[in-house]
């Protein structure tokens, strides 16, 4: 179920980013390399925490209520975020080790591969937060 939701989560920010860089940003740089990823991907933050909250850790949460909805929502957005940083990390830390090794050098799916590998680790970080941090299981 995690992964479902983080591939709806994937094609929400895909999406939005390029509505974003095609319509409203086009051939404006930091429209379309800074704030259109921004808005896609805290777009992509709130559908994936409305499906974990609803459906994948709904059992979790013992109230409910606005407060608590909030109160979760914080703390994934903040984990999201600071996996988001450090997927980014993990990407050029990739694309760094391909061009010192000159793996893939100019091949115009490097980009694609650094993003795929980093996807990788970093979902996994975000799955451990979510289990162990936003949504742990409370003893009764």
């Amino acid at each position: 179920m995690f992964t479902l939701t983080s591939g709806i989560g994937t094609l929400v920010d895909l999406g939005i980013h390029w509505l974003l860089s095609s319509y409203v940003f086009r051939d404006n740089y930091w429209g379309s390399f800074w704030i259109a990823p921004f808005i896609s991907f805290e777009c992509a933050v709130l559908v994936n925490f409305m499906i974990a909250y609803h459906f994948v850790w709904r059992e979790r949460i013992s109230v409910r209520s606005t407060r608590s909805f909030w109160r979760h929502y914080a703390a994934y957005n903040a984990t999201a975020t600071g996996v988001f940083m450090v997927k980014m990390g993990i990407m050029q830390g990739i694309h760094f080790l391909f061009r010192s090794l000159n793996f893939l050098v100019d091949a115009s799916y490097e980009p694609v591969l650094c993003n795929l590998l980093a996807l990788c680790f970093s979902g996994l970080i975000n799955f451990f937060m979510s289990e162990m941090v936003i949504f742990k299981k409370v003893k009764k």
